[in-house]
C-alpha cells in the first residue's frame, strides 16, 4: 500500500485535507438551489463509501509496504473494526448537524463555530491519547484558533443579513453540538490503526485504507437511522421522503457524490499523514478547514455582503489568527 514516510509530505497532505474538508460544503450550497440538505446528504454518504472502496483497491493494494486492502480487512480483529465503525457513527451524527447548520446559517458561520470547536477539543483528545509534537507550539496555536472562533461568533451575531432570520440562530446552536461530537470521531478511527508502523502493522490492527473503509460503513449504516429521523422531523421546513430522493436528477445526485468524495479524499490523506506527523497535528491541520470554508462563505457566497466595518474587522482578525495558529501547529511537529 502507499505509505507516507516523511514529515514534510505529511504536512503537505494535511494541507490538502484542510482544503478538502473546507471545500466540500460548496457542493451542498450548489445542490441547495433545488435540493434539500437531507436528500443531498444521502448522496454525500454514498460518495464517501465509493471513494473508500476505490482507494482500498488502488492505493491500498499497491507497493511492497504494509498489508494489502483485502488481506488487512481479513485479519482485523473485532475490537478494531468496532472502533472504526463507532468513529463513523459519531462522525455522522456530528456531520448531519453541521450540514443542517450550513443550510441555515451558511458556510462562514457553521464551519468556524462547529469545526473550530472540534479542532480545539479534538487536539486535546488526540494529543493526550497519542502525544507527538511540541506541546507549547501546538497549544499556543490552538489558543489562537480559539480566539479566531470567538471573533467569528461575534461577527456572525453582528451580521445583519443573516441576523434578521431565526434560521441563523438555529444554525449557530446546531453548530455547537456538531463541533463537540466532531472532536471525537478521529480518535476512534485512529485507535483501530497501528500508527507506529504502517509498514508492518501489528496483528489485528488496521491500515488507514481498511480503517477508513470500515469508517464509511459506519457512516452509511447510521445514516439509515439519523437521516431518516431528520427527514421526518426536519430542523426547518416540511418533511421529505425517500420517494423525493429518487426523483432527483443525475446531475443533482452527482453533486452530492462529489461532495462526499472530496471529504473522503481529505480524510484518507489525514490518516496517512497521522503515522508520521501524529494524530494531533494531522487532525489540527485538517480542521484548519474552518478558515477555508470561511473564505468560501465570505468571498464567494457573499454571506457577509453589506456587513458593517466593525464586522469586517472582526472577520479580518479571524483570518489572521487562524493563519498564525495553523503556522504554530505546523512548527510544533518540527520541534
Amino acid at each position: 500500500m502507499y505509505i507516507v514516510e516523511n514529515y514534510s509530505l505529511a504536512v503537505l497532505l494535511s494541507v490538502v485535507t484542510m482544503l478538502c474538508w473546507g471545500s466540500w460544503g460548496n457542493t451542498q450550497k450548489l445542490a441547495a438551489k433545488t435540493w434539500r440538505f437531507e436528500l443531498f446528504y444521502w448522496d454525500y454518504v454514498i460518495g464517501m463509501l465509493l471513494f473508500g472502496i476505490v482507494a482500498g483497491f488502488t492505493l491500498g493494494s499497491v507497493g511492497q509496504g504494509g498489508r494489502s486492502f483485502l488481506t488487512d480487512l481479513q485479519q482485523s480483529d473485532l475490537n478494531n473494526i468496532g472502533s472504526a465503525l463507532l468513529g463513523g457513527i459519531v462522525f455522522n451524527a456530528a456531520n448531519i448537524l453541521l450540514s443542517a447548520s450550513i443550510s441555515l446559517a451558511g458556510l462562514a458561520v457553521a464551519f468556524p463555530l462547529g469545526i473550530g470547536i472540534a479542532l480545539v477539543l479534538g487536539v486535546f483528545v488526540n494529543y493526550f491519547t497519542a502525544p507527538k509534537g511540541d506541546p507549547v507550539f501546538l497549544f499556543i496555536g490552538v489558543a489562537l484558533i480559539m480566539m479566531a472562533i470567538i471573533f467569528n461568533a461575534i461577527a456572525a451575531s453582528k451580521n445583519k443579513k443573516a441576523g434578521k432570520s431565526k434560521s441563523n440562530k438555529k444554525g449557530i446552536w446546531l453548530a455547537l453540538p456538531a463541533g463537540l461530537l466532531m472532536a471525537f470521531f478521529y480518535r476512534f478511527v485512529a485507535a483501530a490503526m497501528d500508527l507506529d508502523n504502517f509498514e508492518a502493522p501489528a496483528a489485528g490492527m488496521m491500515t488507514p485504507y481498511s480503517a477508513f473503509f470500515i469508517f464509511t460503513l459506519g457512516v452509511l449504516l447510521s445514516n439509515f437511522i439519523f437521516n431518516t429521523i431528520i427527514m421526518k422531523k426536519p430542523f426547518e421546513g416540511t418533511p421529505v421522503s425517500y420517494k423525493m430522493y429518487f426523483k432527483g436528477g443525475l446531475n443533482t445526485h452527482l453533486i452530492g457524490i462529489l461532495g462526499g468524495s472530496i471529504w473522503a479524499l481529505g480524510s484518507l490523506l489525514s490518516y496517512l499523514a497521522a503515522g508520521t506527523a501524529g494524530t494531533a497535528i494531522s487532525y489540527a491541520l485538517g480542521q484548519g478547514a474552518t478558515m477555508i470554508a470561511a473564505i468560501w462563505g465570505v468571498f464567494i457566497w457573499k454571506e457577509f455582503k453589506g456587513a458593517s466595518k466593525q464586522t469586517n474587522i472582526l472577520l479580518t482578525l479571524m483570518f489572521i489568527l487562524f493563519i498564525a495558529g495553523l503556522a504554530l501547529i505546523i512548527l510544533s511537529g518540527g520541534n
